[in-house]
């Protein structure tokens, strides 16, 4: 397991690498407007004077190659830069953010297992009858409407009419009370929820369902073994297995920043961070996005390789071979 850990992290060093040049290229393209918009930020009059100054003392006039070295440098040293919009430390100021992006994924994971790995296998077990028909229509519904809808539609049912939650979510309640943030948090976790479980569940259905007909299935029943064995004790290792992979994908997202959802909520994230720095052309800050992003899909991937192959001996054998 060292070994094949070594080897997956020694794979990850190059592609990070590819995606921090990538990301500050496209960075360096934009430098003029970058510079601007700063001046801009700053209530600066805009002379082509102005920007040569500030262009050098950003070190923006010098070669890409130096650039890219000393902001390289910076990153692994926690050194991202200085905002154009707040003039904060990004490092420091992205940093604040990811607790609440942190919460709001282990939130929406937390329901999204608990729901629709007993939906999808009920389904599974009931297929074809009133409660298979009735969780498909509801999760194809689910996985229709777009996060933005639902998260419209909940608002105006359960903050607006039922006044039940509150309209606008924070990780922090403006007391600091622990049952502040539990009830800001309830919106945004269903609004990715419903969404998520959806998903899952048609997914964990499919899985149950193509395990219940193969032949090592016929065979222990034909020995005799209960269903809820089978179940639970052979045919759920293979819906962990795709769990694993559905899981992969979707916190790398969350980990990313639901943008929408935090934008609709105000929920203080780096996905909200994110849409405020694009608008108002951070540059720096949507460095800082772009490598955290890279960085969350590289370690979410890497552990799910490692699961992959804890849980899976075809997959442990075939990467040992490779």
């Amino acid at each position: 397991m060292a070994t094949f850990i070594a080897k997956r992290l020694l794979q990850l060093i190059p592609i990070l690498l590819g995606i921090t040049l990538l990301s500050f290229a496209l960075m360096y393209l934009a430098g003029g407007d970058a510079v601007t918009a700063l001046l801009e930020n700053q209530g600066v009059a805009v002379t082509q004077e102005i920007i040569d100054a500030k262009r050098h003392e950003l070190g923006l006039d010098q070669p890409f190659v130096v650039q890219y070295v000393r902001w390289l440098g910076g990153l692994l040293s926690g050194n991202m830069g200085t905002s154009y919009v707040s003039g904060k430390d990004v490092f420091a100021t992205f940093s604040s953010k990811l607790p609440a992006t942190f919460l709001l994924t282990f939130a929406s994971v937390l329901v999204t297992i608990l729901i629709s790995v007993p939906l999808g296998i009920l389904s599974a077990v009931r297929q074809n009858r009133f409660v298979d028909y009735a969780i498909r229509v509801l999760s194809f519904v689910g996985n229709s409407l777009p996060n933005f809808f639902v998260a419209l539609l909940l608002i105006l049912v359960f903050a607006v009419t039922l006044r039940w939650l509150p309209v606008v979510s924070s990780p922090i309640g403006s007391s600091g009370s622990t049952s502040i943030s539990l009830v800001g948090i309830v919106l945004p976790t269903a609004t990715l929820g419903i969404a998520m479980v959806s998903k899952y569940t048609r997914q964990i259905r499919a899985t149950v369902l193509d395990e219940l007909n193969k032949p090592y299935v016929a065979g222990a029943r034909a020995r005799g073994v209960s269903e809820r064995v089978i179940l639970f004790r052979h045919v759920l290792k293979s819906v962990m297995i795709m769990l694993v992979t559905l899981l992969a994908l979707s916190i790398g997202d969350l980990l990313g920043g639901t943008a929408i959802v935090e934008s609709i909520f105000m929920w203080d994230g780096v996905g909200k961070l994110a849409v405020d720095s694009i608008t108002m052309r951070d540059y720096p800050m949507i460095q800082a996005y772009v490598v955290w992003m890279a960085i969350a899909y590289v370690i979410v991937n890497l552990v799910a390789d490692i699961l992959y192959h804890w849980l899976d001996p075809r997959v442990r054998l075939g990467g040992d071979e490779a």
